[in-house]
């Protein structure tokens, strides 16, 4: 009986030890438990044994104290050394989207994220995550990624003879020797079958072919023809072309309704406003007949297309001279060559051998340091340093390396440059892959 009574009592002994520890261990702070998870798997990862380590991070992850960022670090060291076994890929960003989610996320959580799928070729990814973390963090380490990373490209495996400056997300562009429509991912819009073809707008282009002039829309049927004896056309936008015609030149619609002002030469509407010459002097009008400058001076400086207006401003060749006229007047600024502005961004202008940029005002905002440059499109302008053009933004700094034959304007993401291939197209990656920033 006594030995019965001894087993029961160490019995109940041992039972009360086991509960005491289990009450012990359990009031362990999360941060003890935490810390004691982490050294665990800090000595496994020393000798390589990530595996293992992992399910003592996660549950050291799971737990909530001042210890959590520590246990979430070494838990992504893990999962990195990690990501060529299968499903780690997919732990590792659960886990930055998660850190990128909570209120209080910080900076480098982003920039991590970021350089992560960078290295991975997932620039869209990259560019939403930076997006997101400056909008929200404010943090220049995450702009200044943002800004090295926004301008990879890739470029079309077609080539063609000539292409034009980009218009309406269309360019002109010629093929075995005739001209079409394409769009700014090389799509054929109208195809290449005319002996020449203006700007495409407002769903139709002008075209010649052989001696016949029409219009046709972006399915290129046939949808207006002229029937006056038409020697030559220019670009066509605004509803406005300009026609050669018993030796003027005229403005007419898209369906050529044609007006009665002649002309010594025109160029292409933008802004309501164009280039034209009278009386062997060039001016600037409007649609309605109206001068916005007299036909006074020896040139209206016009780009590729024809367009010589934009916010407000205009270049003219006075002499030897190009002045810069915008809001409504002259400024004293005096340059020795001019690009126009594009709809935003700064304008290319000359001085002695160099070319610069000023803003509306005529003020400098870029030095005058380039052997040649186009003016802004969008957030970049085509620049010649040496035989080769690049592309700077608009600090001035090279972020497109000058490794082109010859380049042309941005605009909606996408640029036509000149390559040993022939005129193809590079796109950023941003606007190629839907990202808009």
């Amino acid at each position: 009986m006594k030995n019965y009574i001894r087993i029961f009592i160490s019995a109940g002994c041992l039972l009360f030890l086991i509960i005491s520890w289990v009450i012990v261990a359990n009031s362990k702070s999360n941060a003890e438990k935490q810390l004691i998870l982490i050294s665990r798997a800090e000595e496994l990862m020393q000798d390589g044994i990530y595996i293992r380590a992992v399910p003592l991070l996660e549950e050291a992850a799971g737990l909530d104290s001042s210890h959590t960022g520590l246990a979430e670090s070494e838990l992504k060291r893990a999962y990195i050394a990690l990501l060529d076994k299968r499903g780690f890929t997919r732990r590792y960003t659960a886990l930055l989207e998660k850190q990128m989610s909570r209120k209080d996320a910080e900076a480098h959580v982003f920039i991590e994220a970021a350089n992560y799928y960078l290295n991975t070729s997932k620039i869209q990814e990259a560019l939403n995550v930076l997006k997101n973390g400056f909008e929200r963090t404010g943090d220049i380490n995450i702009l200044s990624v943002y800004e090295k990373s926004r301008y990879v490209y890739e470029i079309s495996r077609v080539s063609y003879e000539n292409m034009s400056d980009i218009f309406e997300h269309t360019m002109q562009a010629r093929f075995e020797g005739k001209w079409g429509i394409i769009n700014n991912e090389g799509t054929v819009i109208i195809p290449f079958k005319y002996d020449k073809i203006s700007t495409f707008s407002n769903g139709r282009a002008i075209v010649r072919s052989g001696s016949s002039i029409y219009a046709v829309d972006e399915d290129n049927n046939r949808i207006a023809v002229t029937h006056d004896p038409v020697v030559d056309f220019g670009n066509f936008a605004e509803d406005r072309i300009s026609i050669l015609l018993d030796g003027y030149w005229r403005r007419a619609t898209g369906d050529f309704e044609t007006g009665e002002s002649t002309f010594e030469d025109i160029g292409m509407y933008s802004g309501g406003y164009t280039s034209a010459k009278i009386n062997g002097r060039w001016g600037v009008i409007d649609i309605s007949n109206n001068w916005l400058i007299p036909a006074e001076f020896d040139d209206v400086i016009r780009d590729e297309p024809g367009r010589c207006y934009a916010q407000g401003a205009v270049f003219v060749r006075d002499g030897d001279i190009v002045r810069l006229f915008a809001n409504g007047d002259f400024t004293d600024f005096l340059f020795d060559d001019a690009h126009p502005f594009s709809d935003e961004g700064f304008a290319a202008v000359k001085r002695g051998d160099k070319w610069g940029f000023i803003n509306t005002d005529g003020t400098e905002v870029i030095p005058f340091m380039f052997e040649d440059a186009l003016s802004f499109g969008q957030h970049l302008a085509a620049v010649k340093n040496g035989e080769l053009w690049g592309y700077i933004n608009i600090t001035g700094n090279i972020v497109i390396d000058a490794v082109f034959l010859d380049a042309k304007s941005f605009s909606g993401g996408s640029a036509p440059v000149l390559t040993d291939r022939g005129w193809q197209i590079i796109t950023l990656l941003e606007y190629k892959r839907g990202v808009r920033l």
